[in-house]
């Protein structure tokens, strides 16, 4: 789109947070739908080679043609080309280091967990270890989200009283595995955040269409 961005994205990845992104500023964008994170992935997946040779989403063009990947930052690079959105604090905002510090963490200390947790096999062939190693990840995961939790004092948002990217890259996270229950058992004050963000209603459709609930399966306890 000449005019806007060219996201390469997936139901249920972690290119819907760029996707709750753009449709809260109001930019004009278009997803190229580039599945490339399971064993049986369509062709389509393929898509999002020609942009970023890791074969990962999300992959945002933009206008300029240029190529930003890495959820985190292209939430925080979103949030600085459109200010008015008043979806990242400025650099000049008490919050700011709290709000880099935190996508950082989420980026790092829990999203990167899921490269091995999607498939073993990328570091231990022996199939008869995935089980521990997959309990040990959740483990880990778990413990992330109770240090954040520990170390940060919610509003009706995680900075504060204003909904920030940081809310939205928590709550699509959050849906990853192990789910929304352990998160809201190791991070409950975070689960109430997001839960408010699911329930925004800007964002309906799009949870609907792109990371759908299932009852009894992800959603967070009442």
């Amino acid at each position: 789109m000449a005019d806007g961005y060219r996201l390469y994205s997936a139901e249920g990845s972690g290119g819907v947070a760029v996707e709750a992104a753009l449709t809260l500023i109001g930019a004009p964008f278009e997803v190229i739908e580039a599945v490339s994170f399971e064993d049986d992935a369509p062709p389509d997946g393929e898509a999002v080679a020609k942009v970023n040779p890791m074969r990962q989403v999300p992959a945002l063009v933009l206008a300029s043609g240029e190529v930003m990947t890495e959820s985190a930052a292209i939430l925080i690079r979103l949030g600085e080309l459109h200010p008015r959105a008043g979806l990242a604090p400025g650099p000049d905002d008490p919050r700011r280091s709290a709000f880099l510090r935190w996508m950082a963490y989420v980026s790092s200390a829990i999203y990167a967990h899921y490269w091995l947790k999607d498939d073993p096999f990328r570091l231990v062939p022996d199939a008869g270890q995935h089980a521990a190693i997959n309990q040990n990840i959740e483990d880990r995961i778990a413990d992330c989200w109770r240090a954040m939790e520990a170390q940060t004092r919610p509003g009706r948002y995680i900075l504060g009283d204003e909904l920030t990217m940081l809310d939205l890259y928590v709550t699509v996270v959050s849906r990853f595995r192990p789910r929304r229950q352990r998160f809201g058992e190791a991070a409950p004050r975070l689960a109430e955040v997001a839960r408010r963000v699911d329930s925004d209603p800007r964002l309906a459709a799009l949870w609907a269409e792109r990371y759908p609930f299932v009852d009894g399966w992800d959603r967070l306890p009442a």
